[in-house]
């Protein structure tokens, strides 16, 4: 304990045990993400990863697009998604998945239709994964 704060020593790193958690956390995600990602992929028809190494960067280039890319195309299309009810973000979401597709070794995406599904799928499961992962 230093000035009240809690640290740990990780290797040559100390940690304070609040960003030790954070880092844990977002392993776990990324790591629950790569599995939502083969589940869809066995369960969506054209939706195709050959391996948990394939999986896990797509779970990577998936997340950067949404967070970059798909972030602009949302606030750009808002109206759009406020006329369809937030139907038309899963049209983003599909796309940004046809993108990672293209970006990403081992994970192919056949077209728009199970890109599609999959993006609902993976919608559903990332909602779980929120919900397992909340403090």
């Amino acid at each position: 304990m230093l000035y009240g704060i809690h640290y740990r020593l990780i290797g040559p790193l100390l940690v304070r045990d609040k960003e030790l958690e954070r880092m844990f956390r977002l392993l776990i995600h990324w790591l629950l993400s790569a599995v939502a990602l083969m589940i869809v992929s066995r369960v969506v028809p054209g939706f195709y990863i050959t391996g948990l190494q394939s999986a896990l960067i797509a779970a990577v280039a998936i997340g950067f697009l949404n967070a970059t890319l798909g972030f602009a195309l949302k606030v750009i299309t808002f109206p759009i998604a406020i006329l369809t009810f937030g139907i038309f973000l899963l049209a983003i979401n599909a796309a940004m998945i046809l993108f990672a597709s293209r970006l990403v070794g081992g994970f192919y995406v056949a077209g728009w239709t199970p890109a599609l599904w999959g993006a609902a799928v993976l919608s559903i499961l990332s909602m779980l994964v929120r919900f397992v992962m909340q403090d």
